[in-house]
């Protein structure tokens, strides 16, 4: 990371080069670094932006003294999963200065960040129609012989732009190798390990030490589903007075609540998917075809569309529609519009779509909707394996 004009070896000092005020710095050759826009336990991430393209990027930085580093890592798992749909591109990975830097995709608001956005709970409408697409993106990253080991709603991004209804599935920082590529050999079942992840959304295999695979990936998407129709979990909040208390009476409250009864008020269906994936045995291969099929069923039952139009799509094009109505003299346009304008029929769509229909739902390849919210970075706030409830 150097100053823009300059030549010569990279900026040095720690994260000096952070804050040079007006001064430029790029990353890469090519990345002009921006603002901060998150911070987690590897570093920072900053806005970015492609001084060739006028592209706008995210850009994660890691101190090279980090105490764990893994950004490296992280860069080398999006390698291997590098071309599939809902996962980030990186466009430049590197040493600079005292930063390990990894630039890819700037992406959209968390379901987290959209949770919040919706007043704390999501439709069972929009939780389906996400759910599908979650599945999807879990069942590549298992393809390619990864298991990600820390699914939860803040890393699960939407994109931006075309693809802003696209699920995105980043933050691979604490992600394995589950089988060898050439071999197809599983890795062994251990017993005693610690808990990765995010003791939340974490199966109950994983609370009680097993190594985890693929089927504990799939426990934590029903998890994260439940909770964001639920708007919250049942074992949320449990006191305790050390970290592993609270793992303790999580996992407790975990084991003591069936499938059945953790989606009482909710499409059967959600109680069996929870249901499978407990069942599965340490190496078996899911069927990810029959978990989304349970999962549609009810969504035909209730004759939802999939039309991509989800919860914050309407919420942002109620509250855009009542400020253009606020404005004074907004009235009177209409008026003057309406005076000088003879009633005539309507012209149907050549395209076959709502105003407020993502264009995917009408054939398009990439949909759009209303962003909502500030851009959020790809990669979080980092490692989550200290979360607790």
């Amino acid at each position: 990371m150097y100053l823009s004009g300059t030549s010569g070896p990279p900026a040095t000092g720690g994260m000096a080069p952070l804050g040079l005020g007006s001064m430029e710095v790029r990353v890469g050759g090519r990345y002009r670094l921006g603002r901060k826009i998150g911070a987690g336990s590897f570093g920072a991430i900053h806005l970015g932006t492609n001084i060739q393209t006028g592209e706008e990027v995210a850009i994660k930085l890691e101190p090279l003294k980090s105490r764990h580093p893994q950004l490296l890592y992280e860069a080398k798992i999006y390698k291997i999963l590098s071309g599939g749909i809902g996962i980030p591109l990186v466009h430049w990975y590197g040493v600079e200065g005292d930063f390990t830097i990894m630039v890819l995709d700037l992406l959209g608001p968390s379901l987290e960040d959209l949770l919040n956005f919706c007043n704390g709970r999501l439709s069972l409408k929009t939780v389906l129609m996400l759910a599908d697409q979650m599945i999807n993106r879990i069942e590549y990253v298992h393809v390619k012989n990864v298991i990600h080991r820390d699914v939860k709603p803040d890393n699960f991004l939407l994109g931006m732009g075309h693809k802003a209804n696209q699920v995105n599935l980043i933050d691979f920082g604490l992600a394995k190798r589950y089988r060898d590529a050439r071999t197809q050999q599983h890795i062994p079942y251990r017993e005693g390990k610690a808990l990765t992840g995010t003791a939340r959304y974490a199966s109950i295999n994983t609370h009680v030490g097993l190594e985890q695979s693929r089927r504990d990936d799939l426990e934590a998407v029903g998890y994260v589903l439940v909770y964001l129709v639920r708007g919250s979990l049942p074992w949320q909040g449990l006191p305790g007075r050390t970290k592993q208390e609270k793992y303790d009476q999580i996992l407790k409250r975990k084991m003591e609540t069936t499938p059945q009864d953790l989606c009482s008020e909710l499409p059967s269906q959600m109680a069996l998917y929870l249901s499978y994936c407990r069942e599965l045995q340490f190496e078996d291969r899911p069927d990810y075809g029959y978990l989304r099929q349970l999962l549609r069923e009810p969504f035909v039952r209730e004759g939802f569309q999939l039309d991509f139009v989800y919860d914050w799509t309407i919420i942002a094009s109620k509250s855009q529609t009542a400020s253009t109505e606020q404005r004074p003299d907004s009235k009177r346009r209409q008026q003057r519009r309406h005076r000088k304008t003879q009633p005539q029929r309507e012209e149907p769509s050549t395209s076959g779509c709502d105003p407020l229909r993502a264009p995917e739902a009408c054939g398009a390849l990439h949909p759009q909707s209303t962003s909502i919210g500030e851009a959020v970075a790809v990669g979080g706030c980092g490692s989550a394996v200290e979360s607790v409830g």
